[in-house]
């Protein structure tokens, strides 16, 4: 375990000798055609970008994103956007006493917490089928998998227990979506959000650096979570086929459209309200990440964030607390 200040704590022009987590590495060039090293470095709190202008080619060479590496240099800032000014970059020795684990961020939530909410909705459920198809799916080697994934390599929930607590936001927003509409079927549309993302186990690798898994590339996980579903519904005797398919269906449609990689787009009450709760946990989390670290006390907006198709703003307000949001440069 290592012993270094998270760097989400640094402050601009402050010293960094870190290891950190190699995440991006490309050679880019600047409009006078001249090449430079791209980097994205990252601890457990913050991924921040880093360029080296020169006499980078032996480091390039034998490096890969996913290692761990040793940066001295210090914090700076470039139009807003605070970025590592590197002095010396090398590859760590790992007998340095630093592993992957200490780079990899977690959920502020208590993981104990979440499996305890996590199950005790499905002891909720009433319809004997759908518990079933839950306890199935959710035996101990998966769940083992499913309590640790990021939600997404990048962009919401990208951090480990990432996935468990974006379905517990999920099932709570469905929740409240049936407080108001009797005719949604609560049982098939939890189900729905416990199972919409399933895929991601065999989507997403999580033993270093956040990235896509062969399988994940060649099949994403959506394809992954209706067709493991699918073989396990098929496993319990008179298993109706209509719910089946409705909750394929919810699986199929979740990201809403045809574009965003959806085969469907929803065409029931619970696949719109899955659709919509996906959506609002996903974007809330994501803008709550961007503003928190892409923003300064001299600069309340981030830059502009390709995903949201904005840039965004701090205004660093919390109702009853005078002091503001904290930042990177606070």
């Amino acid at each position: 375990m290592i012993n270094q200040k998270d760097l989400n704590l640094i402050q601009r022009g402050e010293k960094i000798d870190h290891f950190l987590l190699l995440k991006k590495c490309e050679i880019k060039l600047t409009k006078a055609n001249k090449q430079y090293l791209f980097l994205e470095l990252g601890d457990r709190s913050i991924t921040l970008s880093a360029n080296i202008w020169e006499n980078f080619e032996s480091f390039y060479k034998s490096i890969i994103p996913g290692e761990i590496v040793k940066v001295i240099g210090s914090l700076d800032e470039f139009q807003g956007t605070p970025q590592i000014k590197v002095v010396s970059i090398s590859k760590a020795n790992l007998s340095s006493g630093v592993s992957f684990e200490d780079f990899l961020p977690k959920s502020k939530r208590d993981i104990n917490e979440m499996i305890k909410e996590f199950f005790l909705y499905i002891e909720k459920l009433s319809n004997v089928y759908l518990k079933q198809l839950m306890k199935q799916i959710f035996n101990e080697e998966n769940f083992k998998k499913y309590s640790k994934v990021p939600a997404g390599k990048a962009w919401h929930h990208s951090y480990i227990h990432g996935l468990i607590e974006h379905t517990l936001e999920i099932i709570k927003i469905c929740d409240l979506m049936c407080s108001f509409h009797s005719e949604i079927n609560r049982d098939l549309l939890i189900c729905g959000a416990m199972l919409h993302d399933f895929g991601k186990i065999d989507e997403l690798r999580f033993d270093g650096a956040f990235d896509y898994t062969d399988k994940g590339k060649l099949l994403g996980h959506i394809v992954i979570s209706a067709v493991y579903v699918n073989d396990e519904a098929n496993k319990i005797p008179g298993f109706p086929d209509e719910l089946k398919n409705c909750l394929l269906h919810i699986i199929l449609s979740h990201q809403g459209k045809l574009e965003y990689a959806s085969p469907v787009i929803p065409k029931t009450l619970e696949a719109i309200t899955l659709y919509q709760a996906d959506e609002l946990s996903a974007k809330v989390n994501a803008y709550k990440y961007a503003i928190s670290s892409g923003t300064s006390s001299d600069n309340k907006w981030t830059k502009f964030i390709p995903l949201a198709a904005s840039d965004l703003f701090n205004h660093g307000f919390i109702p009853g607390d005078n002091t503001g949001t904290k930042t990177l440069f606070d």
